[in-house]
């Protein structure tokens, strides 16, 4: 090799070194979430949890069925798409979501439906950085058992994604934008574009391309790593003091992802013999029924457990011309008792809930090791922060609960309670998901023993 070509190597390192210096933080690297893969014992199948959130409450005229409490589910006009799969819901009535009630705090009942959904904890009014929140159930359940699967959680949206300026009365967007919420300060970002969604989860090109590719994306992350590992170790030499015990977090960091990585190269993946979506659809619903899908491939081939989907954020002004409704979601909400814009809120809820029961279905048909249904071994919580939508109620909030459970959940029923945390059926359902010792989440006041 020439001088020429040695020093223009070295300088590439050089620049690359610098790049990688400037990173300046494990948050910063590739998110490796990968872990090792349980295989259930015997031909058991695991218990998935997915938790799907709508905007703007319903028309709770339309929503609720009749009957009474625990009788066969006589479905109403607004569920009336769910019949294929009826036996396998409960409409849960009588759940509250009381933090995301004003107090003191005046208007942004918006955002503290979104904020408070997964959370039970009431959200600091602010349109800045100083966002504070609490954990959401999803991730308190991730951290007892995301070890299990490649991905703790799967975080989706069908929306824009926001994570900072003012959405609705002094609260941040982060709020309405956020399902998941990693600690109390920290949410975790859903993804919009199916692609990336699929990318993530199974490898980027053809199926018969994505197993050498993702073995090419492990040996990158390596290199990275490694120009990491030797630099800092370089700088760590020159510190002392506090900065020393900086470098020393950092580098344990470091270390975890390599762990993660080791992990990642000894676990199989699976690779579903079709083609990577294009991208984010133009049309909603088409965007929603690829995101759906994305989930039941997440699901079904155990890459995660436990997921979360915003198919609109809260206060959503979405038109939808595919219905023949020109005026904005939020808006018609606000209907003031006018007749013709309630009947317009209909079709926008009974729309989103075709849209569901199109997602059930295929979940229905899906068929574990076990010959039950991929739906059997879920629960799948569908349901918004908000009840009333003209009056911004959050008590009696429109809930459903999907799935079997793996034959812990008694389907096909209307349930009544009253004056009950929704926080208490989040309890109820990590025992469920196997999850231990968690004696509280936000407002709740015990199990909903009733599913």
């Amino acid at each position: 090799m020439s001088h020429r070509n040695l020093a223009a190597e070295r300088h590439s390192s050089l620049n690359r070194r610098h790049f990688l210096r400037g990173i300046g933080a494990c948050l910063a690297l590739p998110a490796f979430e990968s872990n090792a893969v349980a295989v259930p014992a015997g031909n058991a199948a695991p218990t998935r949890m997915a938790f799907l959130q709508v905007p703007n409450g319903t028309i709770p005229s339309a929503w609720w069925p009749d009957g009474d409490h625990g009788s066969d589910l006589k479905l109403s006009p607004t569920l009336q798409p769910l019949e294929n799969v009826r036996h396998q819901l409960q409409v849960i009535s009588g759940l509250d979501d009381l933090s995301a009630d004003p107090g003191p705090d005046g208007g942004g009942d918006h955002a503290r439906a979104g904020g408070t959904f997964l959370t039970g904890v009431r959200i600091k009014k602010t349109a800045g950085s100083d966002i504070h929140a609490g954990i959401s159930i999803d991730q308190v359940v991730a951290n007892q058992i995301g070890h299990l699967t490649r991905f703790p959680s799967l975080e989706l949206t069908c929306d824009s994604v926001r994570k900072s300026g003012n959405c609705d009365s002094g609260y941040s967007c982060a709020y309405e934008y956020n399902m998941a919420w990693k600690s109390a300060t920290q949410p975790l970002t859903p993804d919009p574009n199916p692609r990336f969604v699929f990318e993530r989860l199974f490898g980027a090109g053809s199926p018969s391309e994505r197993v050498g590719n993702l073995k090419r994306r492990q040996a990158e992350q390596q290199s990275i790593l490694d120009f990491i590992m030797e630099d800092a170790n370089a700088v760590q030499r020159k510190l002392g003091g506090r900065d020393r015990e900086k470098m020393d977090q950092y580098l344990t960091c470091v270390r975890e992802i390599e762990q993660r990585i080791e992990k990642a190269e000894r676990m199989p993946v699976a690779n579903p013999d079709i083609e990577a979506p294009a991208g984010i659809p133009t049309s909603y619903e088409d965007h929603i029924a690829l995101m759906f899908d994305m989930l039941l491939l997440a699901f079904q081939t155990d890459s995660t457990r436990i997921a979360t989907m915003l198919l609109a954020g809260e206060g959503s002004n979405r038109t939808f011309t595919e219905i023949g409704l020109t005026e904005g979601h939020h808006g018609l909400t606000h209907h003031r008792n006018n007749q013709d814009m309630i009947d317009k809120v209909k079709e926008i809820d009974r729309w989103y809930v075709q849209q569901l029961g199109k997602f059930l279905e295929k979940m229905e048909s899906t068929k574990e090791v076990d010959g039950q249904s991929l739906l059997h071994h879920s629960m799948i919580v569908y349901g918004s922060g908000n009840a009333d939508g003209n009056r911004h109620t959050h008590n009696n909030l429109p809930i459903i609960l999907a799935g079997s459970g793996s034959g812990t959940l008694t389907p096909g029923r209307y349930i009544k309670t009253k004056d009950i945390p929704l926080t208490n059926l989040y309890l109820s359902m990590a025992d469920r998901m196997g999850a231990k010792g968690i004696e509280r989440h936000g407002d709740s006041t015990g199990r909903l023993g009733q599913i």
